[in-house]
């Protein structure tokens, strides 16, 4: 009798702290990572260690405002079960558990690897919810998984601009709009988390899949609405690409126009949608006289999110052992030397 195939789904995202003591551990282990700072040891590890400990508390003041801890945890669960459930529903033949493996606080990886072996995974398809491939962020999580598990897994490496994907992104935009009134000309900001120029410069291709990604989004909102694309989330004294969504805020009251922010390259709910988007820059609107502020949800468990994320799965089935894009092979243009296929 031929043994029914297992497929363990290793959801991979950032992670974040449960609770006001896992901050500076978070902090720790996310500046530990020479994905985010590449000084070597025991350079890195100092560095860590400083920086985990000046940022502490005002990091924990903004999680208080969510509770004391990150939500991401809780959300990506409910993407996981959604996603079984999706999965399971297209292909019966096939057993599909989704395991989380947060790349700074827990669960992580080897956490991940451990309970795949106990449910009896014969493999693994690595997702990670970053539909923009970055070597800091999905190259992290990736390398993570293969240090932690021997089991034959194929990786799924970006998908920014799929169709259904996509909708998922014009449907929360549009629903932004309905529930603020349907105002009159808006102008979307399509924030995504920004990376230092010299990332991007080293041939990472974050910026260009995003750009991707707004250029499959745009043609599925009204033509007469405007759009931006901008980077919110800088630290330190690099030079960030841009414009930065702070910028744009400003640019927006110089015009006089209303906007719907976008968080383009968030697919869950967390510090930098609740705290830095709904509170820093919404006061930010406010104060300088923007004529309405509203923001689109992060995906979440949307239905059009999870079909695409199940797309994605259905395609890795077809490609064992390999590293996949949203095309199958290689999406970036040749110039990106960061790219997961190079």
């Amino acid at each position: 009798m031929t043994q029914q195939r297992r497929v363990a789904i290793i959801v991979c995202n950032l992670g974040g702290p449960d609770g006001p003591d896992a901050v500076r551990p978070f902090l720790f282990n996310l500046f530990n990572d020479k994905a985010i700072i590449a000084a070597p040891q025991p350079m890195r590890f100092a560095l860590a260690q400083l920086i985990s400990r000046t940022r502490e508390q005002s990091a924990k003041a903004n999680y208080a405002l969510m509770g004391g801890g990150s939500p991401i945890v809780p959300e990506t669960e409910k993407q996981a079960r959604a996603l079984d459930a999706h999965l399971q529903a297209r292909r019966p033949d096939i057993a599909f558990k989704s395991f989380l493996a947060m790349r700074y606080w827990k669960p992580f990886p080897q956490d991940a690897a451990r309970a795949a072996q106990a449910w009896g995974a014969t493999e693994a398809v690595v997702l990670p919810l970053y539909p923009q491939f970055s070597s800091t962020t999905s190259r992290s999580s990736i390398e993570a998984w293969r240090k932690a598990s021997a089991l034959p897994s194929t990786v799924v490496c970006c998908f920014p601009a799929g169709e259904t994907f996509a909708h998922a992104h014009a449907d929360a935009i549009l629903a932004a709009w309905r529930d603020g009134g349907s105002p009159a000309s808006p102008r979307v900001l399509f924030s995504a988390h920004g990376l230092p120029q010299r990332v991007v410069d080293a041939g990472d291709p974050y910026q260009w899949q995003v750009e991707q990604t707004v250029a499959s989004v745009k043609p599925r909102l009204p033509a007469d609405w405007e759009f931006q694309i901008c980077y919110q989330s800088r630290v330190g004294p690099l030079t960030w690409i841009g414009p930065s969504t702070e910028e744009e805020i400003e640019r927006a009251a110089e015009d006089k126009r209303g906007v719907i922010v976008s968080p383009i390259a968030f697919v869950s709910e967390h510090i930098e949608t609740l705290v830095e988007l709904d509170v820093e820059y919404a006061e930010k609107a406010k104060a300088l006289g923007v004529p309405f502020y509203l923001r689109a949800a992060a995906l979440g468990a949307a239905d059009r999110f999870i079909a695409a994320l199940a797309d994605q799965v259905e395609r890795a089935l077809e490609h064992p052992g390999a590293t996949i894009s949203e095309a199958a092979g290689r999406l970036c243009p040749a110039q990106f030397g960061l790219c997961a296929h190079s």
